[in-house]
């Protein structure tokens, strides 16, 4: 309810007039805000009023008739929508009118208004968001509708269109220096004689010069610096504070003064000046974004992300990196395995789960012919592909990197960031205000005029921005080159605050392809041994691939059907065999009896005991100076679904209360729990497949990848094998990078504290805060970036 004598709209903050819309006890000024209210109102999100002081945006109430009628189309849904299967589109679009908080959380929270609309994920930097929806239940054309009604209407033009939009605005960008340039080589040509004479000229000449220099700087003012007004004027209309209004503010100010001085008074104004100033941002503008572009991360990792596959070439299967896949190569996917590229399912029964591109788990059936997108994972038995479109990494990448299926909690460094840039330009505002009072009451009006403009200039919040994503990007590539990828930045600091590190032991600590191994039980006939060859070959555990390379050279043949158990085992039928593989509790459906020294995977056939494989494992290279080093640093735990065979080799460097063995997947997921309800920030390595509960609850998720590398989307970094020895080094350099942000943050804040205070003294003309508000940005953004790489050398 409305407080006694306001008449401000619920929704949106705005004044209601005369005649509110009354709904509830409550004011809106318009149907639209209260048919928005009412929508927030009947799904429960009311945190949306919590984000802002006036988040709220208004209702286009307007039927939109046959406006999209044209996206029921067939050629314009393949140009717009990127994925279609089994009823789940998935679709970006391109809505220029996102700007803050509430905007992300209202979009990221479009399920709740409308249940077939399955997840949706906002880019703010590009304004774009990527929406899944039920096409079954839900046309592509409603979802903008939807969209529109809620007035983010979406840029179809931008979405639709293949053109580079940069390059469009850089060339934009280019013309406008060329204006503000010219501008100000005339500009001050005409004023030179009155620098150098120390005094005004004769007034005829004087004022024929002052009105051709305001005449030049008219399309300075209203095209060159038009980007400044535009951002702030419509960042104002939502109730929103960028970084632009100062400097608009510091223009039009300036301008206005000129005009009177010029027109009303025969003065000389202030077009020099004004022109010096558009002029020096533009090309900080330009500079910064070249600086940046020149000092920026690899977001997309190319040939760093080790992704790798089995190829068939010429019946032989070999291992390889994605980059080396062409279109027609044909692929073997296991169970569990990632679908690297889009392809046509040549052999095999395809149980396809899209939940890394949807978030929808439910599998698709696919049969020998049918089309199978990229991100997919199997889940069944062995199936054979061919290759349609080249691999595209950064496809695979940009999936892992948005996916919130996985979400951890936030950072609080960018937090702390977020909200001081929030309040930044409105503290600047006020001091600019209070400088140029004080002057004029002073009675000096032209240094009232620069005081006021230069403090608008100078004061910036870029570098303070800009700190955190180019020093941990920069951690990220520089970690990609070391053997260790990062999913974002945001992993960066959780990282750094790890205290707790939980390993597995099998495929983790060890090598999954170098065992000894050892059958014990009845001698197999050629058929049995086949059928269990086949059966092992379906999955990528350590131990089926350990029993699959006791029978290499065996003759392979398709499962009927295969089911595998996370942590317990794998079940199939093989030339009218079953055949189950696993543990003894698993293959008996008794509970374990007997007392092991090695790891040990049990077989059946047609539901009777045949032997178990004796598998001895070898640790990882450099596994004992790991530990001995972590150690120091940290609580460490050995945490395992295997028997505890080994127990008294690894008490030396856990600890016998730091071990548990025969652990389920639930219960290694139960124990991290655990310790993070002690308080304990806990990184979790795992192999990604029978660990993704574990890697899910944990603070960071670690995946070792092998040559064979089987992707987890779980895993917040993947660890090369052969770097495993520098886990220690890789942890510490994350404080490293968390301190040179702290550093940064200071530089940035003496900066402003030193250009503020210049400025407000009136030792700061606006074309000197011109020229220092870019270099500040670009000496931060290149202090982090050059900082990093240099103690990332060491």
């Amino acid at each position: 309810m409305n407080k006694s004598g306001d008449n401000i709209c619920v929704h949106c903050g705005a004044d209601c007039g005369k005649h509110p819309v009354v709904w509830n006890d409550m004011l809106f000024c318009c149907n639209g805000c209260k048919t928005v209210y009412q929508l927030l109102n009947e799904n429960k999100l009311y945190n949306y009023y919590n984000l802002d002081d006036t988040p709220g945006i208004k209702l286009e109430t307007t039927e939109f008739g046959n406006k999209y009628a044209f996206l029921d189309k067939d050629e314009i849904k393949e140009k717009l929508i990127s994925f279609s299967e089994g009823g789940i589109s998935k679709i970006k679009l391109y809505i220029p009118v996102i700007h803050c908080a509430s905007c992300i959380w209202l979009l990221e929270n479009l399920h709740t208004i409308n249940k077939d609309i399955k997840h949706s994920f906002v880019n703010f930097t590009k304004k774009e968001v990527d929406i899944t929806f039920d096409e079954s239940r839900i046309s592509l054309r409603k979802v903008v509708e939807l969209l529109s009604s809620l007035h983010y209407i979406p840029d179809l033009s931008m979405s639709l269109s293949d053109k580079d939009n940069d390059s469009k605005s850089y060339k934009k960008l280019l013309y406008k220096i060329g204006v503000a340039g010219f501008v100000f080589v005339n500009v001050m040509t005409y004023s030179l004689p009155a620098y150098f004479n120390g005094e005004p000229l004769e007034e005829g000449l004087q004022s024929l010069l002052s009105i051709l220099s305001y005449i030049l700087v008219i399309p300075v003012v209203f095209f060159s610096g038009s980007d400044y007004y535009i951002s702030a004027f419509k960042n104002l209309l939502k109730k929103s504070i960028s970084i632009d209004l100062p400097i608009a503010l510091g223009i039009i100010v300036l301008f206005l003064v000129s005009s009177y001085e010029i027109l009303f008074t025969g003065g000389q104004g202030y077009c020099d000046s004004l022109s010096g100033l558009i002029f020096f941002l533009l090309v900080g503008k330009w500079y910064q974004g070249k600086t940046y572009e020149a000092l920026s991360f690899d977001r997309n990792y190319k040939s760093y992300f080790p992704i790798a596959v089995t190829k068939i070439n010429k019946q032989i299967e070999e291992s390889v990196l994605l980059e080396n896949i062409k279109a027609d190569d044909e692929l073997l996917i296991r169970n569990k395995e990632l679908i690297p590229a889009d392809a046509i399912l040549v052999d095999g029964e395809g149980m396809i789960d899209y939940s890394f591109v949807t978030g929808e788990s439910s599998p698709v059936l696919k049969k020998a012919g049918d089309f199978i997108y990229a991100g997919g994972r199997q889940m069944g038995g062995i199936v054979k592909i061919k290759v349609k479109k080249e691999v595209s990494q950064s496809h695979l990448t940009k999936l892992w990197n948005q996916d919130t299926t996985y979400e951890k909690p936030s950072d609080s460094l960018k937090s702390l960031s977020d909200k001081i840039s929030k309040y930044f330009t409105l503290i600047i505002v006020g001091i600019a205000v209070l400088g140029f009072a004080y002057w004029m009451f002073a009675g000096e009006t032209h240094t009232a005029i620069f005081v006021f403009t230069a403090v608008l200039i100078v004061a910036c919040p870029c570098a303070l921005a800009l700190s955190i994503p180019f020093t941990f990007g920069n951690t990220m590539r520089l970690f990609g080159k070391k053997g260790l990828y990062i999913k974002n930045t945001n992993v960066i600091e959780r990282l750094s605050h790890v205290d707790t590190i939980v390993f597995d032991k099998t495929g983790t600590l060890t090598k999954p392809n170098e065992s000894k191994i050892v059958f014990l039980g009845d001698k197999l006939t050629d058929a049995e041994t086949d059928a269990v060859f086949s059966l092992a070959k379906q999955s990528t555990h350590p131990l089926s691939i350990a029993v699959s390379h006791y029978y290499k050279n065996r003759a392979y043949h398709q499962p009927v059907h295969v089911v595998e158990v996370a942590g317990r085992g794998i079940f199939g039928k093989v030339n009218g065999l079953d055949i189950k593989l696993g543990s003894e509790e698993y293959v008996t459906n008794t509970e374990a009896i007997r007392e092991q020294a090695e790891s040990v995977v049990y077989a059946s056939i047609d539901n009777k005991l045949i032997g178990y494989y004796k598998i001895s494992n070898l640790y990882r290279d450099g596994f004992e100076k790991v530990i001995t080093i972590l150690k120091k640093d940290f609580e460490l735990y050995l945490i395992s679904g295997d028997n505890d065979s080994e127990s008294e080799n690894l008490a030396e460097y856990f600890g016998k209360d730091n071990m548990l063995f025969n652990q389920k997947p639930g219960d290694k997921a139960e124990f991290i729990e655990a310790l993070q309800g002690k308080g304990h920030t806990v990184l979790m390595t795992g192999d990604g497949l029978n660990d993704a509960g574990a890697l899910m609850q944990s603070d960071v998720a670690l995946t070792i990848a092998d040559k064979v590398y089987h992707f987890s989307p779980a895993s917040d970094a993947v660890l090369e094998a052969d770097k495993f020895q520098d886990l220690a080094s890789f942890i510490r350099f994350t404080n490293t990078s968390l301190n040179i942000v702290k550093v940064s943050f200071l530089i940035s804040f003496l900066y402003n504290i030193i250009g503020i205070a210049f400025a407000i003294t009136g030792n700061l003309s606006p074309i000197i805060a011109a020229i220092l508000m870019p270099i500040s940005s670009v000496s931060v953004v290149a202090f982090a970036t050059f900082v990093t790489r240099a103690m990332g050398r060491k």
